[in-house]
């Protein structure tokens, strides 16, 4: 694992129920970064490299095989310069993360967008109530130092837009903390 310090761009999580932009979100940021950051969409790469156990029909989804999905991101991860996007986070070591980002949504907006990617019922009423409850939220406080975890509105473009400066200014705080100048950031 790189030390934090030899890192030269962080690890950013960003995570939320299905439907709250998080991919959206992690693209843009890859795009507008100013520290050179590679998207990893966990769903796509589970598929990709066959990173999980069982297809559940009922569910519509695959079931994780965790060990291998950490095993895999391992030496991605150590070396910094990633964003993983997740509807979960939980399973990620705590020492993994630079900051996690919670995206939150309206419950009637989430219901129309999951409707709107033609889930099945059961599963757009068991991702609202996790919204409601927020279960995504209290999963990040409860596995990340609370000063790294932040939660952030995603209920439309000015959401997104906000969101991605904040993101933003965060990184370039996160590089004037480890006294990078812009070439040192850039390579």
């Amino acid at each position: 694992m790189a030390t934090e310090s030899s890192k030269t761009s962080p690890v950013i999580i960003i995570t939320g129920t299905p439907g709250t932009g998080k991919t959206t979100h992690a693209q843009l940021l890859a795009d507008e970064s100013p520290v050179p950051l590679k998207h990893i969409n966990i769903g796509d790469l589970v598929k990709e490299k066959g990173l999980y156990e069982e297809y559940d029909q009922e569910w519509q989804s695959y079931t994780v095989d965790e060990d291998k999905l950490v095993d895999e991101l391992e030496p991605i991860v150590a070396r910094g310069g990633v964003i993983l996007d997740w509807h979960t986070c939980e399973i990620f070591p705590e020492r993994w993360a630079d900051l996690v980002v919670v995206l939150r949504c309206d419950h009637t907006k989430l219901w129309e967008r999951l409707e709107k990617r033609e889930y099945p019922l059961k599963k757009i009423q068991e991702n609202n109530e996790a919204e409601i409850m927020q279960v995504v939220l209290d999963e990040a406080r409860g596995s990340y130092p609370t000063e790294i975890v932040v939660e952030l509105k995603s209920e439309g473009t000015e959401d997104l837009e906000s969101n991605i400066t904040r993101i933003v200014q965060w990184i370039n705080a996160w590089k004037a903390d480890r006294g990078m100048d812009e070439a040192k950031a850039g390579s």
